[in-house]
């Protein structure tokens, strides 16, 4: 059995990808999919913290471009991340893993308040632990909270889950001369301006050292190659 690279880890998940094949909402076979993917890791003992998104419910920079305020979009953008986190936690108990949510907006009938010392409590105890509520803050995007979560409970790595296998020079979808990107700089995210996370989120792991990486969820199995160190995606490190 080889040795784990990663033994605590951040990952996240956009809420579009709980959507599947629908417009919106939530596919419980991909909700299901998911907790498969992290009983697999969790169960060699990695430390799983996650981050999830809430754009398959509402997405607060479209409701803002409307017209809508900006703060209350991304507040209402936020209570969406919550209910994905239910739904993830509800999957992960049902798979057997023990589950906290922890939100950065207060709800204590459904959630525990983000706690850090708490938090890395529930990872020594072999507890998955779900941040939602984004930081709590309207502008920042659910990157730059999985960023930040990263860095609070310090993980060894971001692992940014998408629909692609890494990260394209464009829409590989849309475009066959499209090239994938092994590893990339930070500082070539930013200049390129690369859909990997926004450029807070990148700012904020490139000055503190903190590497991503950039994969394909969907896929059966990456997640546990990622934590045993195989290359998978694109690596994001370095200057």
């Amino acid at each position: 059995m080889p040795e784990l690279k990663y033994r605590r880890i951040l990952l996240k998940i956009s809420g579009e990808a709980l959507a599947g094949q629908q417009e919106y909402g939530i596919s419980a076979d991909v909700v299901r999919f998911i907790a498969e993917e992290v009983r697999e890791v969790h169960r060699f003992g990695v430390q799983i913290g996650m981050v999830i998104g809430g754009g398959n419910i509402f997405r607060g920079v479209e409701a803002s471009a409307q017209g809508m305020d900006r703060s209350s979009a991304d507040y209402m953008g936020m209570l969406a991340t919550v209910i994905n986190g239910l739904a993830l936690q509800d999957a992960l108990e049902k798979a057997g893993v023990d589950t906290r949510v922890q939100t950065a907006i207060e709800m204590r009938e459904i959630a525990e308040p983000f706690i850090r010392r708490r938090a890395l409590r529930h990872l020594e105890k072999g507890r998955v632990v779900i941040f939602v509520g984004g930081t709590g803050n309207p502008y920042f995007t659910t990157d730059t909270a999985a960023a930040l979560r990263a860095m609070e409970i310090t993980a060894d790595i971001v692992l940014k889950a998408t629909k692609v296998d890494g990260v394209y020079s464009a829409d590989p979808k849309t475009d066959p001369t499209a090239q994938k990107f092994d590893e990339l700089s930070y500082i070539e995210v930013l200049s390129r301006r690369l859909k990997v996370m926004d450029s807070t989120a990148i700012s904020l792991c490139m000055d503190n050292g903190f590497p991503i990486v950039v994969f394909n969820l969907q896929e059966k199995g990456r997640l546990l190659q990622l934590v045993f160190g195989e290359r998978v995606g694109t690596l994001v490190r370095g200057g």
